[in-house]
């Protein structure tokens, strides 16, 4: 029985890999992303992560304001090594650069939605959300699972401290006026 040689991704170069690897590397697994350098591979979702990125994308097309769109499971190039793929972004229609477009640029996007994984808790916490912040995203919502139900924490970016702060936790209902208005029934 032969074993069948590694792909040549697997071994990263000097420096790690760049936001422009991403879309030359061969056979890399859907929605690889790249968070200081290193390729992260996402572990299959939940029914949970399906429905509420399902339930929120449905409620922000019809919210967002002409001029907007969102965008599901696309990356972000924030920086050369930093290509992560939010769950739900929006930005700007002037970020439309065609139909083979794999990331958007930072600076049209309003909006980070990410809805927290087991194998995700500590990127989507923590490690993302200072990376969005840094990056200049200006509005960012995380979303927890609480016995099946989600509970969406709702963030605004202080640009004079360079981070996220709190604007509210929202259980049963995503009631929001920033960055557009939003009504959400999350039971």
């Amino acid at each position: 029985m032969s074993i069948a040689p590694y792909p040549d991704w697997i071994r990263p170069p000097a420096g790690g890999y760049t936001a422009e690897d991403l879309d030359r590397l061969p056979d890399l697994p859907p929605h690889t992303e790249l968070i200081d350098g290193s390729l992260i591979f996402v572990s299959p979702q939940t029914k949970f992560h399906v429905r509420v990125k399902r339930l929120l994308d449905r409620a922000l097309e019809k919210a967002v304001p002409d001029g907007w769109e969102v965008w599901p499971e696309m990356a972000v190039t924030l920086d050369r090594r930093n290509r992560p793929e939010p769950d739900i972004l929006v930005v700007h229609e002037d970020s439309d650069t065609g139909y083979r477009q794999t990331t958007f640029s930072v600076e049209h996007v309003l909006l980070a939605v990410e809805v927290v994984s087991d194998e995700s808790r500590e990127r989507d916490r923590e490690v993302k959300p200072r990376k969005y912040a840094a990056a200049g995203i200006r509005y960012f919502w995380r979303v927890e699972c609480d016995e099946g139900r989600p509970v969406v924490y709702t963030f605004e970016l202080d640009p004079a401290a360079n981070r996220y702060f709190p604007t509210g936790i929202h259980h049963k209902q995503l009631k929001v006026d920033q960055p557009f208005p939003v009504d959400i029934d999350l039971t």
